[in-house]
């Protein structure tokens, strides 16, 4: 592909039009909008390998598709390091070219998996989970506006705007003298996911009391998407202690 070949919000919405339709698929079928996310996310990644999931999105049932979205949240919680269970994709398997996906992949390329993921999350998913931007091409493209809105005649380039770092954060929480330290939870990131943390930061207390709380900051806010899947809160195994884990809110001012 040429480098100086400009593509616009229209000509992406159309390339992903089938991705978002099973977005809205799985919504309509009763599936968390930020695991729906997730889930066309990284069936979009494993289509690279082809492994055509959402292609043929359009002729499967919804007790199809439903299991389908069960096969990625297993994907998900092996991701984020629950891998007490046996993965079982029997459907995902059959939708690759060799007839079989070894569920050993997604243990041992944690973070080519999620670098993947997220790379889409960040880069086209803000326009394929957009109803408001489909909603405006459907209407020029039955004709009710005249001419094409500059939304969708604009450019489309890969989001450069720096999030906050507020956005991309995780509050953490201890239970009363099980505290883990904060090397071993940058570590165990680290490991499994890769170059992904900014820094954590724990709290300071006196008198040798232990920390009940604090918080990690991603570089990437779809790190904190796919901790979560869908959960406000969720525990992650580090060693033999838990940290519990939800999305950051700064306190207002008084």
């Amino acid at each position: 592909m040429a480098d100086n070949v400009t593509f616009t919000v229209r000509d992406v919405l159309i390339v992903y039009n089938t991705a978002h339709e099973a977005y809205c698929r799985f919504l309509r079928n009763g599936v968390n909008a930020e695991q729906a996310r997730n889930t066309v996310a990284l069936l979009l990644w494993l289509e690279q390998g082809d492994v055509e999931a959402i292609r043929h999105m359009g002729s499967f049932y919804d007790n199809v598709l439903m299991h389908l979205a069960a096969e990625a949240n297993s994907i998900m919680l092996y991701l984020r390091g629950e891998q007490s269970f046996f993965l079982e994709i029997p459907l995902l398997s059959r939708l690759a070219p060799q007839g079989y996906i070894d569920p050993s992949f997604f243990v041992f390329h944690q973070d080519l998996v999620v670098r993947g993921v997220a790379d889409i999350l960040d880069g086209v998913g803000p326009l394929i989970f957009d109803d408001r931007l489909y909603r405006l091409m459907s209407r020029y493209q039955t004709g009710l506006l005249g001419r094409m809105p500059p939304e969708l005649a604009a450019p489309f380039t890969y989001r450069s705007v720096p999030v906050p770092e507020d956005c991309r954060s995780m509050f953490i929480t201890f239970s009363r003298g099980q505290h883990v330290d904060r090397e071993d939870i940058f570590n165990h990131f680290r490991n499994k996911w890769g170059d992904c943390i900014v820094r954590v930061l724990i709290q300071k207390t006196t008198g040798g009391a232990p920390p009940l709380y604090g918080r990690i900051i991603f570089k990437r806010e779809a790190f904190v998407s796919l901790v979560l899947n869908g959960k406000q809160l969720v525990h992650i195994n580090i060693g033999d202690r838990q940290i519990w884990l939800r999305k950051y809110y700064p306190r207002m001012g008084n």
